[in-house]
């Protein structure tokens, strides 16, 4: 198994796509779509996040990571034309979910069913085994390719490390990518990206999971702007996580938020608290969806990942109620109980570098 996860040109999402295939076997794949199910109308009162080139982001997206049915190609074609058929029209994927085709093939199927291209917010994003000038020119035209795009909406490098930086070090992309340094590669790769950009092949460019010091290494090249950083946000976020969205608040930087549940090992931890019962209770919600609704009105995209119709709807009806000032700075206290906090899920890779 070792040698066949080190003779991908992917390691990590080798390593995550066999860790969900003894998943596969106990979880329920999504369901055909109907054949004469036609396009849904979009939500009423959706809401939009505005990007560098004035395009305007969907708020409320769907993750494709991260659980048994991403990881399997006809799940994800199901999950992709249901969302979009439903109303949803911001996907977000990677290059390390390794679903880009399926992810294309999705959308393709709702197109032939009358959703416009026009109207969907693709995100993907390169992964660190792509860093470096050679690497990134190729990844470009593999994920347009893999997605059967003309063009991605939006760009995010994935990992500002190799390795999430639990190994490596200065030289850890010597092998793969022939930079000196992380700083070296995540610098090619943005005037990579950058050029890609001015070609019309994407749209935007941003990063995930991104410290400070990273971001500004990358605008001081004064290419392309950084559009988002997605990366962990809840309420439980640590003060370090508080001052990097701080930032990007301050340099108008849009943040897509991740885990906004507590990612997969806590699913269910929110509907413990009792704050967020009686909030939900006073709105008909559940906990997860006002959760959702106190994302949107920080102002982030949020993007939950789910395979089931059903929760999709859920999702996409956060549009319909809006949380009190009262109601928004209780959930935001909520940050203050430790004994919650660490439920939820948090790494923090090694910024030194």
């Amino acid at each position: 198994i070792v040698g066949y996860i080190a003779a991908s040109d992917i390691p990590m999402g080798t390593f995550f796509w066999l860790v969900h295939q003894p998943l596969w076997l106990t979880s329920r794949s999504t369901p055909p779509v109907p054949p004469e199910m036609k396009p849904a109308p979009r939500p009423e009162g959706e809401m939009f996040l505005t990007l560098p080139d004035g395009s305007k982001m969907p708020a409320s997206g769907i993750g494709t990571c991260c659980r048994a049915t991403a990881y399997h190609a006809e799940s994800v074609r199901r999950t992709v034309l249901w969302y979009l058929l439903q109303g949803g029209r911001h996907i977000d994927t990677a290059e390390l979910y390794l679903n880009h085709r399926a992810i294309g093939e999705g959308i393709r199927m709702a197109m032939r069913r009358g959703v416009p291209r026009s109207e969907i917010f693709v995100t993907t994003k390169i992964p660190g085994d792509f860093l470096g000038t050679n690497r990134t020119e190729l990844w470009v035209e593999r994920a347009l390719d893999e997605l059967g795009l003309d063009f991605v909406d939006l760009v995010l490098i994935h990992f500002p490390r190799r390795w999430l930086g639990v190994v490596g070090g200065v030289g850890e992309f010597e092998g793969c990518c022939g930079c000196a340094s992380p700083d070296e590669c995540r610098r090619q790769t943005w005037a990579v990206l950058s050029a890609a950009r001015a070609r019309g092949l994407i749209r935007n460019v941003g990063v995930s999971n991104f410290a400070v010091h990273q971001i500004e290494s990358l605008r001081s090249l004064g290419l392309a702007p950084v559009a988002v950083n997605q990366l962990q946000y809840h309420p439980w976020v640590p003060a370090w996580q508080e001052e990097i969205a701080n930032y990007c608040r301050e340099k108008n930087i849009q943040l897509t938020a991740y885990f906004s549940l507590g990612g997969l090992a806590n699913k269910g931890s929110v509907d413990l608290v009792g704050a967020l019962q009686l909030i939900s209770r006073a709105h008909n919600a559940t906990a997860g969806q006002v959760l959702l609704r106190w994302g949107l009105q920080s102002g982030l995209s949020v993007i939950p990942g789910t395979g089931n119709p059903s929760h999709m709807r859920e999702n996409l009806a956060v549009y319909g109620f809006t949380l009190t000032e009262d109601e928004m700075a209780t959930i935001k206290a909520l940050g203050e109980n430790a004994e919650i906090a660490n439920k939820f899920m948090w790494f923090k890779m090694d910024t030194t570098l």
